[in-house]
């Protein structure tokens, strides 16, 4: 299948023209096409606040959910938006741990002290 409007070749799936973007009507309708997920808030807020390694490959995943489906990948878009979803997931409750492990230590660390302060060591 080629562009109508830059006469390049593009995939037979293809919703939009990678080199010049103008909408494709491939053969098949586009009607039902829902674009997944990106997750790209979600990425952007746990890498801030939770867990930034886990947070920067949700990132990088949500990225790649709208290219896919623009280029007409939708098969492709589905799987980069689970990945975005699971590394999301991933960072905030690997976060989550992490802040609760820290204060419970800070809370034992604490008692300690006061423990050894009341004991008179």
């Amino acid at each position: 299948m080629f562009c109508p409007n830059c006469g390049s070749e593009v995939s037979e799936k293809a919703v939009v023209c990678i080199k010049c973007g103008v909408a494709l009507q491939p053969g098949g309708s586009t009607v039902g096409r829902i674009m997944p997920k990106t997750w790209l808030t979600e990425s952007i807020l746990v890498t801030i606040f939770c867990c930034l390694p886990f947070g920067i490959a949700g990132i990088v995943n949500a990225a790649n959910v709208s290219s896919r489906f623009n280029a007409g990948d939708l098969d492709g878009a589905n799987m980069a938006s689970q990945q975005a979803g699971k590394w999301t997931k991933v960072s905030f409750w690997v976060g989550l741990s992490g802040i609760l492990l820290y204060i419970i230590f800070v809370v034992f660390i604490v008692g300690i002290g006061s423990f050894a302060a009341l004991a008179g060591w």
